[in-house]
């Protein structure tokens, strides 16, 4: 967009200011580009440890000439005069910047899963060590719209979700809030390669995941916890115990965008079709972002339906009472763009809300076909 055709919103006297630290990355190109069309906001700072004094397109060819440049500074410099400043850095590099930022005036958003725990204990466990300012843990709202809404409305510091922490956790909240997760959760959920950075690594070369299917970090991903912890939250705004566990199997999948999650849970018997559907209309009726496609065959949530917009699918498939146990097996299938909606995407979705802008201010943008 450009800058002529910007206006400042009613709510605000000009164009919020914002910045991206750590902006050579695919969730940094993800927020540049969001940024830059986005009718209400000004990017006004890029910053990077390496391409620092190169143009923005230089490394994103995307984007066309924005005149902006990478500049290396401080965390502090950074977010001087900003109204907004999104962290779009690896795991235990966001959580140094604790210090520097707590007295920081501008909203900061967190795209690294460094302050979405409570846990000091769950962090060290799946994010491989102690967390440097632990006091911080639960300082910071998680910034899941479709839960904590409200109270994003009124942060200044928003922990953004991560991608299958979104796609599996926007399947199965309803559920939660109503009291009907029990006992053993079981999720598989297949996701493209952009998940795993820029950088290439022996799991990420294209020769190899291009023609594979494959499993990883089985039972023990980081965001085990993270969604745990989503769902748990849910059960006390629906004043239910949380009485689930969940057991996630990701696996590596031939595409380059999209998460694709199916969790299968056991229900009462009693439960049928209208009762699913009532439960996920009501829960979603004011989430612009998020389809309740139903229960049809002919309308199952997929990857290429979400493929480079905001929009979060939900589909299921309820299966027959089972002789055994006496229960009704549901299966909840829910497609996100994990750079979007599980990254870049959402946390403009918190900065719109944060800053008093339309929720869906600059992310209703068409999607990529095929």
């Amino acid at each position: 967009m450009l800058p002529s055709q910007k206006r400042a919103h009613p709510a605000m006297s000009a164009l919020a200011r914002a910045a991206v630290i750590g902006g050579t990355g695919y969730g940094g190109a993800e927020l540049i580009r969001l940024l830059i069309n986005h009718p209400n906001v000004e990017l006004a700072r890029v910053t990077s440890i390496d391409r620092v004094g190169e143009p923005l397109e230089a490394v994103h060819r995307t984007l066309g000439r924005t005149g902006l440049v990478f500049e290396e500074m401080p965390a502090e410099a950074a977010a001087s005069g900003m109204d907004v400043v999104f962290l779009a850095l690896p795991h235990k590099v966001s959580a140094t910047m604790a210090g520097a930022l707590v007295g920081a005036s501008p909203r900061i958003i967190d795209l690294s899963g460094d302050f979405r725990l409570r846990d000091a204990e769950a962090y060290a466990r799946y994010y491989g060590g102690a967390h440097p300012f632990p006091e911080h843990l639960g300082a910071w709202t998680y910034g899941l719209p479709e839960l904590h809404r409200e109270a994003i409305r009124q942060s200044r510091r928003i922990a953004s979700p991560g991608c299958f922490a979104t796609a599996i956790a926007l399947g199965l909240l309803p559920l939660a809030k109503a009291g009907l997760l029990s006992g053993p959760i079981h999720t598989v959920a297949a996701t493209g390669s952009s998940g795993s950075g820029a950088y290439a690594s022996e799991g990420t070369h294209h020769p190899t995941r291009a023609n594979n299917l494959k499993i990883y970090k089985a039972l023990a991903h980081q965001h085990v916890p993270e969604i745990e912890q989503t769902l748990a939250d849910a059960c006390r705004a629906g004043g239910v115990a949380s009485r689930f566990s969940l057991s996630f199997v990701p696996v590596s999948a031939p595409l380059v965008r999209g998460i694709l999650a199916n969790s299968f849970v056991q229900v009462p018997a009693a439960i049928d079709g209208a009762a699913i559907a009532g439960l996920y209309g009501d829960f979603y009726k004011d989430a612009p972002l998020v389809r309740v496609l139903g229960g049809s065959a002919k309308a199952q949530a997929e990857v290429l339906a979400v493929k480079g917009t905001m929009w979060a699918d939900l589909s299921w498939t309820l299966g027959a009472v089972d002789a055994v146990s006496g229960l009704r097996q549901l299966l909840l299938t829910s497609a996100i763009d994990n750079l979007i909606k599980g990254g870049a995407g959402q946390a403009v979705q918190s900065m719109n809300l944060a800053l008093g802008l339309p929720e869906v201010a600059g992310l209703e943008t068409a999607g990529i076909w095929p």
